[in-house]
């Protein structure tokens, strides 16, 4: 927790954007687990996941793990609950099952008015197009969705946190953010 703001730290070993990890799945793990007040981890094997990766690491922490990926389909978030995930993150659509569970990422902007004050809110300040920034700043965000929204992408230390963010979910950047962290 950073200034009330949770820490979703995430296990993260590649991405389809160029991104290449110096460090092991094993070390990010270690690094989530002893930053985040919930761990991540991909299912997705674009970003060097899978669900046994996400069934381990469920059972190597007793903090709470968010499955990260696109989860297309609501079969998929019930194996990433079955595998021990207490929450699930869900690109692009609204899910039929596991409301409670479920943490939605829109794609755009407008997305958002579509999105019931039930579900908490991601809000990816990189396009998953592209991996580009999107042009909306996370405050232009905050002003238009009331209720839980996590901040995401582009966080390399604790000065990169929006004050209205809820949550910070931070990934690439990772040790950065950390010895930032110890630096406070």
């Amino acid at each position: 927790m950073y200034k009330n703001i949770e820490i979703i730290a995430e296990v993260k070993i590649k991405s389809p954007f160029g991104y290449e990890a110096q460090k092991s799945w094993e070390e990010f793990f270690d690094v989530a687990c002893e930053i985040g007040d919930i761990v991540a981890i991909h299912t997705d094997p674009r970003w060097g996941g899978s669900f046994e990766l996400l069934a381990r690491a469920c059972k190597l922490t007793n903090k709470p793990v968010l499955a990260k990926g696109i989860h297309p389909v609501d079969d998929d978030i019930k194996k990433a609950i079955n595998c021990g995930a207490q929450w699930v993150l869900v690109v692009g659509r609204i899910p039929k099952v596991f409301p409670e569970h479920c943490i939605i990422e829109p794609l755009e902007k407008d997305e958002l008015s579509k999105i019931s004050l039930e579900f908490r809110v991601l809000w990816n300040a990189r396009n998953l197009n592209t991996g580009d920034r999107k042009k909306e700043s996370f405050a232009e965000i905050r002003k238009l969705r009331k209720g839980w929204l996590c901040q995401a992408s582009f966080i390399k230390t604790v000065n990169d946190i929006d004050p209205e963010a809820n949550a910070v979910l931070v990934g690439t950047d990772l040790v950065s953010f950390r010895d930032s962290l110890k630096r406070r």
